[in-house]
This record gives C-alpha cells, sequence and structure tokens, in this order.
C-alpha cells in the first residue's frame, strides 16, 4: 500500500522553503500530493496554473513521479481524504509557526481522526523564507534569486517587473 501524503498550501510563489519540506516529505512517504488552496475570494501573484507548472518545472525529475499537484476549494481535510492520503504535512519555521499549526492540527484532528498531521522542520538556510516576503521583495525590485528556485524567480522577475 502506498502511504500518500498531503501538503498543503498557496504556494504563491513556491519557495526553497517549499522545495526542502517536499524533499523530507518524500523521504517518508511514497506519493505526496502538493494542493494548491483556490479561493476567488484571495485572488494571489500567480494564477493556479502557474503556480502548477512552476512546481512541476522545479520536482527535481526521478521524484516528478512520486509528486502530483492538485487544487482544492473546501476543507483541507475533506481534500486531503478524498485525495487518499493518510497525513498532512506541515512546515515549521519557529515557535510561532508551532502555536498556529497545533492549533490547525487540533481542529483538523475534530475533523478527521483518521488524517495524521506531521510537522517537517524547515531547514536552517530556508527558515527565513515566506512566501509574502518573497513576493514583497520582487515587488520592490529585490533579488530573490537566493530564497526561490530559478524558474521561481524568472517568473517572479517577470511578473513584477510588468507594467499594468
Amino acid at each position: 500500500m502506498k502511504r500518500t501524503a498531503f501538503y498543503p498550501g498557496s504556494f504563491d510563489p513556491f519557495t526553497n522553503g517549499h522545495l526542502d519540506l517536499l524533499l523530507q516529505s518524500l523521504a517518508l512517504f511514497d506519493r505526496v500530493i502538493i494542493a494548491i488552496g483556490v479561493h476567488s475570494s484571495k485572488p494571489g501573484m500567480f494564477t493556479y496554473d502557474e503556480r502548477k507548472a512552476l512546481i512541476e518545472a522545479v520536482v527535481p525529475g526521478e521524484l516528478a513521479e512520486r509528486v502530483e499537484v492538485v487544487s482544492f476549494d473546501n476543507l483541507t481535510t475533506d481534500a486531503a481524504l478524498s485525495a487518499g492520503a493518510v497525513a498532512m504535512v506541515r512546515g515549521l519555521r519557529d515557535g510561532s509557526d508551532l502555536d498556529y499549526e497545533m492549533q490547525l492540527a487540533g481542529m483538523n484532528g475534530a475533523l478527521a481522526p483518521n488524517l495524521q498531521t506531521v510537522f517537517l522542520p524547515a531547514s536552517p538556510e530556508t527558515r527565513p523564507i515566506t512566501a509574502t516576503l518573497v513576493r514583497q521583495v520582487a515587488v520592490m525590485g529585490g533579488d530573490v534569486t537566493s530564497f526561490v528556485p530559478e524558474p521561481v524567480a524568472k517568473a517572479l522577475l517577470s511578473k513584477s517587473s510588468r507594467k499594468d
């Protein structure tokens, strides 16, 4: 039986921290579903299709067959269970992440008792990275190449340099 993990988030954009957690997840699970939350009231910098393409572009080739990128717009627990996941993967950068994630895990556990939450620590080099900060740096013309994979950096540069 293949053990599937559900890795939910906005991934707007997909950062080196996200990639770090994906690689850690693939060491523990046979398959990882990267689940992009799509909410019409919360448009992102990148569309779902753009995020999916960027994620697929950065997953190392030999691991690509074990990763699937999907969207969801319902309860995370419902989406995870529908996908056949046995666990949800959540990343921790610091103590404030732990406080929030413990509340979320408690609520998710009440909603879906058979779905486990697995916390993975961010590697030291990715701890300060958040997608929100990366977007802000990119929009302000800063260099984001040390925070995101190369295809994402190129896409951010293209998006942030457009004159709308």
